[in-house]
């Protein structure tokens, strides 16, 4: 057994607790509260970053499209330059491919794919550059009139943030992807005025877990956003509105059939932006230049529906008001879907929420004004959620991002259902999201199912190893070998008992074998292999503080305490016994069987002349014994001797009498 390393990167500083002082989470006070503090700055940069990419998209778009030097958040559809116009998306397609060429090709796509890809592979590290890039590209992309949202450049730049603000401190790997979630999630908290809907996409997308560690200092970075974003932004919601949903079960079938439908269009849309990612690999030119080349598709659908241009706050508004006749509805639908896929797979710098969102209030308008409930307005709303939850494979998300737009909570129920709908088509249409897809492509795979690790819910007792040997401590390393011959496993512990009685140390048959491989000599004391471990493991701690306790130690295998008689030897957990836990764990999510039977009686009793039960013949009311009831009693001697008796047999009324 080999001298664990207590002083190592990954060593447990104090004992373990006892199983009874365990906690529901893993929190370690001091470095939660330290991380919050520093996401109250991470908040507040982020919001800043949000305000400052929300200008410079108004700026840009002032300058492009009016020649104008203002600020203020317009939309091209109000451009008068006419033909010219098709030239500015290429411009800007262009100036987007050269700053990805020479400055850094992380810029290139939506955002969230790109901060999945840092907290995976580079341990939460993103370039200082990336905040200046980042917004600058993204908002020269959008002024230019490309059909994106400012929402993945600013949790791109608001995750940049936090990471460099990370970077710049002593952190571990862990904190650093809280502090980059925290700034992701502040940045989209300020720019759409949703602190939950913030949080839920940091848990659903990019956390990967759900511990008081991470989620407290990313909820309160979102909250320090919005706050401050009252303050230089608003405090109302992007999109006022309120609706009556109806309460009968009509809504709930509505909203299903919105949802289904939005999970439709919701696969033919990822399928669409990487399909023609695939035609764009595919072109004898670098990469560079495919922003420019899916510009030109953006500048002719702008001549067809201007609308379709730019972020389309204004468009999404009319939309959920009602304020766009059904044929323009479907223009803008065909129009905005055709150049957001072609130009996102052109590797272009934009968000995907802003366009989900009108292309999810065109479809639930369209399919609203066929549905004999409800309103066009409503059902607008709620496929808007809908296909954003089963896009992004965010159902919660969904729901709760439309509400903290519009404010309007009577349509809870049917936006959940419509989320869940959505969300269950893209399940089996597509293996992976539009955001883990791009993620996927890159060599990374992206597992988003939660659950509690099976090594925090299996005990010790459950898997660890009981060939305990008592052993002197003078006694030869030979003869303790000797002892046990039919113990065939390598982990087999030996406590070394000291002359008084007490333990002077534990080892383990892998140890001895070790020890004899590499000639060491068969007559020395067992004592010399016996080491003390500096910690204490005992049979009802989860797996997960063994894992801990190896890893930590660098070891094989720890005794096992008795937690009366800590001194007392009860077991051996080693390194194999992680792989039986999750065999354990295994067969509970594998393996099926019946545990409870019922055996339904036999209804022949029931038949009688006419298919029912004669009540004059007790042998066909009585049930008989069905394994469910209890036998009736035997009959008595007295009952016997009456049913034998001729004189109380003919006293007895006939059958059917």
């Amino acid at each position: 057994m080999r001298q664990g390393r207590g002083s190592g990167p990954l060593s447990i500083t104090g004992q373990v607790r006892r199983f009874r002082e365990l906690g529901d989470f893993t929190t370690v006070d001091r470095r939660t509260v330290y991380l919050s503090l520093l996401a109250v700055v991470t908040g507040l940069l982020a919001a800043i970053a949000a305000a400052v990419l929300l200008d410079l998209i108004g700026f840009f778009t002032n300058l492009f499209y009016y020649h104008r030097v203002a600020l203020s958040f317009v939309s091209p559809s109000g451009s008068s330059l006419g033909l010219l116009a098709v030239v500015i998306p290429v411009f800007g397609g262009l100036v987007v491919g050269l700053m990805a060429r020479f400055g850094s090709d992380k810029i290139r796509g939506h955002g969230i794919p790109e901060a999945l890809e840092s907290i995976l592979v580079r341990k939460s590290r993103i370039e200082p550059r990336m905040t200046l890039l980042k917004p600058l590209s993204a908002a020269i992309s959008i002024g230019s009139g490309g059909p994106f949202g400012a929402e993945g450049p600013i949790i791109m730049t608001g995750g940049s943030l936090g990471s460099v603000f990370g970077q710049a401190l002593h952190l571990s790997a862990a904190e650093r992807k809280t502090l980059l979630v925290a700034g992701a999630a502040g940045g989209m908290a300020a720019t759409f005025n949703s602190p939950v809907a913030a949080v839920l996409v940091a848990v659903e997308l990019l956390l990967f877990e759900w511990r008081p560690r991470s989620l407290l200092p990313v909820g309160v970075s979102s909250i320090t956003a919005t706050v401050l974003r009252w303050r230089l932004i608003g405090i109302n919601p992007l999109f006022p509105l309120s609706t009556t949903a109806p309460t009968s079960l009509s809504m709930v079938g509505g909203a299903l059939l919105i949802g289904l439908i939005a999970g439709g269009v919701a696969t033919a849309l990822t399928f669409a932006v990487y399909g023609f990612e695939d035609v764009f690999r595919k072109l004898p030119v670098h990469w560079m230049w495919w922003p420019a080349i899916g510009g030109v598709f953006v500048g002719l659908g702008g001549l067809v529906d201007p609308r379709a241009l730019g972020v389309g706050y204004d468009s999404i508004d009319l939309l959920l008001v009602g304020g766009i006749g059904i044929v323009a509805v479907a223009l803008l639908l065909l129009v905005k879907g055709a150049i957001w896929t072609i130009s996102l797979g052109s590797g272009t710098s934009g968000g995907v929420l802003a366009p989900l969102l009108m292309m999810g209030a065109a479809t639930g308008t369209l399919v609203g004004v066929l549905l004999p409930v409800g309103s066009p307005v409503l059902w607008a709303l709620v496929a808007m959620a809908a296909i954003l939850g089963g896009t992004m494979r965010a159902p919660f998300t969904g729901a709760i991002f439309a509400i903290e737009l519009t404010r309007d909570l009577n349509v809870l129920l049917p936006l959940f259902v419509a989320c869940l709908a959505s969300e269950g088509v893209t399940i089996f249409t597509l293996r992976r999201s539009i955001l883990t897809e791009k993620v996927a492509r890159r060599g990374v795979h992206v597992a988003r199912e939660y659950a509690v690790d099976p090594l925090e819910t299996t005990p010790v007792s459950a898997v660890m190893h009981t060939d305990i040997l008592h052993v002197p401590a003078d006694l030869p390393v030979g003869e303790v070998v000797r002892l046990a011959p039919e113990i065939t496993s390598r982990y087999v512990g030996y406590t070394v008992l000291a002359h008084g009685g007490g333990i002077r140390g534990f080892t383990t048959k892998d140890a001895i074998v070790t020890y004899l491989a590499e000639g060491g000599d068969p007559m020395a004391k067992i004592e010399s292999l016996a080491r003390t471990p500096s910690r204490v493991l005992y049979p009802d701690h989860p797996c997960r503080v063994g894992a801990a306790l190896l890893a930590a130690l660098d070891v094989e295998a720890l005794p096992v305490n008795d937690p009366d008689e800590p001194v007392h030897v009860v077991g051996l957990f080693a390194r194999e016994d992680l792989f039986r836990a999750r065999v354990v764990a295994l067969e509970e999510e594998l393996q099926r069987d019946r545990t409870l039977r019922v055996t339904i009686p036999s209804l022949r009793w029931y038949r009688g002349p006419l298919g029912k039960a004669n009540p004059s013949r007790p042998e066909e009311t009585a049930p008989r014994d069905s394994g469910c009831a209890p036998n009736p009693p035997p009959a008595t001697t007295h009952e016997k001797e009456r049913a034998t008796d001729p004189s109380e047999a003919s006293a007895q009324p006939p059958p059917g009498g």
